[in-house]
């Protein structure tokens, strides 16, 4: 805890903007920008899951060369039969020569691997090999909105303060530190991303409805940020066209809701009943689920907008749900 709670001081120190930082290794903005604009390009994933498979994906229909790593053999199987090339990455094995050799050729980095309790496992073994990386242009590192902590509902944007409120979160934290540590001192092209609740196909609230798992839980005025998958897509690509080395961006749509509200509207979108409104302390939560729900804050995403010219493809959860069902009957036809 002693070394999370320096991350986390070294983090605040440093949480100044790009404009007042040192440029990347001598080169201007606008060869970055030219270099980054060359495509295709080549991404190595730490970390193959649902949001990166879905990057993938989009990347691979643009012609770019897609890797990445799975902790399993059987993870590198599944992401094989999709057109990935996938190495295993652990703590046991570290980063194999296969993938060092794909790493090295990557044009664009991204991790999706969350800290565990000893640290980021990539910065943990892989930092100097980032360092030498000569053909980079842009790393990424999936973070999450958490990190702000409990603001009582009021809104926060990438200037606000973290104030963490579990081991989990203060851990996230950290690891952006000690990613941003590889921009201010070894100006690696290093991008952070702040991720609401993420949902899309096969990973939304169809999903518990459909298996009956689903609990509108009543606690009224609480609501929850979220990101379809389909716009994580669209936010990293455009931040690949658009590098701004240093940049920290929250990721969700424009309206915060209430859990049980997204329950009633895909119940009515399945044609269901919805079930009935639980009072939160009755609710069945693990203790993470729980830990959720601890925390209320409204993310601001202007600055995706103001910086990086997006225009959400599901403004609110109404045109995720109904663009989940659509690509549903698209995957069944």
């Amino acid at each position: 805890m002693r070394l999370c709670n320096k991350a986390l001081l070294r983090f605040r120190k440093r949480l100044i903007t790009l404009e007042a930082a040192p440029l990347l290794n001598n080169v201007t903005r606008d060869r970055v920008e030219t270099m980054a604009n060359t495509s295709p390009g080549s991404l190595f994933v730490f970390g193959l899951g649902y949001s990166a498979q879905a990057l993938g994906r989009d990347l691979q229909a643009k012609g770019w060369q897609v890797a990445g790593t799975s902790r399993s053999l059987e993870g590198c199987a599944y992401l094989a039969s999709h057109g990935f090339n996938a190495f295993v990455f652990s703590h046991h094995t570290g980063l194999l020569p296969q993938a060092r050799t794909a790493l090295a050729a990557a044009t664009h980095v991204l991790s999706s691997i969350p800290p565990d309790p000893s640290g980021d496992p990539v910065l943990n073994l892989t930092d100097k090999i980032l360092m030498r990386l000569k053909k980079v242009q842009w790393i990424g590192y999936l973070s999450t909105t958490g990190v702000y902590g409990d603001w009582h509902g009021k809104e926060v944007t990438e200037q606000s303060e973290c104030h963490p409120t579990s081991d989990r979160t203060r851990r996230r934290l950290a690891a952006e530190a000690a990613w941003r540590d590889l921009f201010y001192h070894h100006r690696l092209p290093v991008h952070l991303f702040r991720l609401a609740g993420i949902y899309g196909p096969g990973y939304s609230v169809f999903d518990d409805v459909r298996m009956g798992k689903a609990q509108r839980i009543d606690k009224p005025g609480h609501t929850f940020s979220r990101i379809h998958v389909d716009d994580i897509t669209q936010i990293l690509f455009a931040s690949m066209q658009k590098p701004d080395p240093g940049a920290l961006y929250n990721l969700c749509d424009d309206e915060p809701a209430e859990p049980a509200t997204v329950v009633t509207e895909a119940c009515a979108l399945l044609g269901v009943e919805p079930p009935p409104l639980i009072p939160f302390a009755e609710a069945q939560l693990s203790d993470m689920g729980r830990s959720f729900w601890r925390d209320h804050k409204r993310v601001s995403n202007a600055k995706i907008k103001t910086d990086l010219g997006i225009r959400l493809l599901c403004p609110t959860y109404r045109e995720g749900l109904r663009r989940i069902l659509a690509a549903e009957t698209l995957s069944n036809r």
